[in-house]
């Protein structure tokens, strides 16, 4: 239960802090004294949007907070939510930082809140099937559903886009093969172009080349009778010899000479070598250039300018071909899963659609009762279950809630026939039965008695009543009999202070002041003495149907 409530600078409320008992606890105030106000702070505490048209004191934080008491082994648990200056909000739980989202889920078993005009969900097929799963215990199920329905949607999604990708790639991999295929066949070696370059200048100058080296060998050693360059310097070394004796410093040059005269003979071997081995070759020329012409040709395609960047296309290529292969692959293993998932889904739909089918008839018999005891004996309320094919968030059905109030009228679909009033009581009867299903430990009722008055809302209020003895209970009403029903009354007004600013402050009403507060409920702002009898007598007569 919902043991006490703190709210500060929120809207009106400057601060207030109120405690709750167990029962029904009535709030009433006359219209704009703020109880809409009371419920936009406990929604903001529950996850609502927030904004900084909250603050009062716009420098000052807003804080929320409520304390909820004999949850699991009497513990308490207390939320908070801080709007600070900056628009920054933060929420705690038990003082441990909390995300939105976990307060929202903590509400659901905390607390159902009926806000103002949620009757209007009455025509919201989404709506009736979540009224329906509650009644049935299909939240654990529903939850496996709605996780894998996200899950096939993401699968659908990815799929698409890797269908997408698969076609944009296909489309240039024929091109990207062809193009790699002939890089690859192309043989590529980085610094193969400067050698083929050079060996083509050779070849195509090798004539030329072979008989400047076979005449430099001659000149340095001829074959003829001519003295060679060899023979000179062993004659010149042999001279020399000859003083080394008497002068001895000479010994250097003769050393010099024979070095010179041996490096000739290998330059001259080398030389000759070479000419001999020199072929001129017209077949081995048309082959260098036609890998070189080659080698260009695939430079100027790609657009390049070394061999180096070639390969580097080639490389290129050949991942791209690869991230091809493995987008293919992935397409195939996401194809799968998908169609594991939604075989996962449809069981779960069909589980979902006969759990459904199941309860239905005694959800419309419950309902249809409860209908029936708010001045509406001849009411019908019916649920009607169609199976479709396409899947969403809630499964394969659609669902529609027909009602009838009179005696020999056919049902027709809720949200079209029935009056403000009659939607009225059909909700309470939906919170009620749910209520009753799911063991919540609070509800929150803000003007559910919406468009009913006399009897029947003396009626809605014994059924409060009744619910209030197993939960606790809030009823936000302007209707003295659903107000007179309450085990603790809480009166929401304002108040303007010394600066002249307005307030919204809350208080519980006893005795005379409550009398007083039904008895302008019942007459408007002039309260007679015959409104006060009036009241005094639907208090006592209440008060007495309480202590039985």
């Amino acid at each position: 239960m919902l043991k006490s409530l703190t709210v500060s600078n929120y809207a009106l409320i400057e601060n207030i802090e109120v405690s709750f008992p167990r029962g029904l606890i009535i709030i009433t105030g006359e219209t704009g004294a703020g109880k809409s106000i009371l419920m936009g702070a406990i929604s903001l505490l529950f996850g609502a949007k927030a904004d900084l048209t909250i603050l009062k004191e716009r420098d000052k934080n807003c804080v929320v907070e409520a304390v909820f008491s004999d949850f699991g082994q009497n513990e308490e648990l207390i939320l908070r939510r801080i709007i600070s200056p900056s628009g920054k909000s933060r929420s705690f739980l038990n003082d441990e930082p909390v995300s939105l989202n976990d307060l929202k889920e903590l509400s659901y078993s905390l607390v159902d809140i009926h806000a103002q005009h949620q009757h209007l969900l009455l025509a919201d097929s989404g709506f009736q099937l979540s009224v329906l799963d509650a009644y049935a215990g299909n939240e654990s199920l529903l939850g496996r559903y709605k996780e894998c329905f996200d899950k096939v949607s993401g699968l659908e999604k990815e799929l698409k886009e890797l269908e997408e990708r698969v076609r944009k790639e296909k489309s240039q991999e024929e091109f990207n093969r062809f193009q790699y295929n002939r890089l690859v066949e192309a043989s590529l070696k980085e610094g193969e172009l400067e050698e083929l370059e050079e060996e083509f200048k050779v070849l195509s100058n090798a004539e030329e080349i072979q008989n400047s080296l076979l005449s430099a060998a001659e000149l340095i050693s001829p074959s003829a009778e001519e003295k060679s360059l060899i023979q000179s310097l062993k004659e010149a070394q042999g001279l020399l010899e000859r003083i080394a004796e008497n002068y001895k410093s000479v010994q250097e040059f003769c050393d010099r000479l024979e070095s010179s005269r041996l490096e000739l003979i290998d330059m001259e071997d080398d030389l000759r070598r070479r000419g001999e081995r020199m072929t001129v070759s017209p077949e081995k020329l048309s082959s260098l250039e036609d890998r070189i012409n080659l080698i260009y040709k695939l430079m100027s395609i790609h657009q390049v300018k070394s061999m180096k960047d070639l390969i580097e296309i080639r490389t290129q290529l050949e991942n791209s071909l690869q991230v091809t292969e493995n987008i293919s692959q992935e397409l195939e293993k996401v194809r799968a899963e998908l169609s594991a998932s939604s075989a996962e889904l449809k069981e779960l739909a069909s589980e979902l659609h006969e759990r459904r089918i199941l309860h239905c008839k005694e959800f419309t018999q419950e309902i249809t009762a409860e209908v029936r005891s708010l001045e509406m004996p001849y009411a019908v309320f019916v649920v009607d279950i169609e199976e479709r094919d396409e899947f969403n968030c809630f499964g394969k059905d659609n669902i529609l809630y027909s009602f009838s109030a009179n005696k020999n009228i056919e049902p027709r679909q809720l949200s079209k026939i029935a009056s403000g009033g009659e939607i009225s009581r059909i909700m309470l009867c939906l919170k009620s039965v749910l209520a009753k299903r799911r063991n919540m430990p609070a509800m929150i009722l803000d003007e559910v008695d919406s468009g009913v008055s006399g009897s029947i809302a003396d009626k809605m209020g014994d059924l409060i009543a009744e619910l209030s003895k197993k939960m606790q209970i809030f009823a936000i009403t302007h209707l003295p009999q659903i107000a007179s029903k309450g085990n603790t009354h809480l009166l929401v007004f304002k108040e303007i202070d010394e600066k002249n600013t307005t307030k919204t402050k809350i208080k519980e009403i006893t005795g005379e002041k409550r009398v007083l507060e039904l008895a302008r409920m019942l007459s408007g702002s002039e309260t007679g003495e015959a409104a006060i009898a009036n009241a005094r007598e639907l208090l006592g007569r209440n008060l007495m149907n309480n202590n039985k």
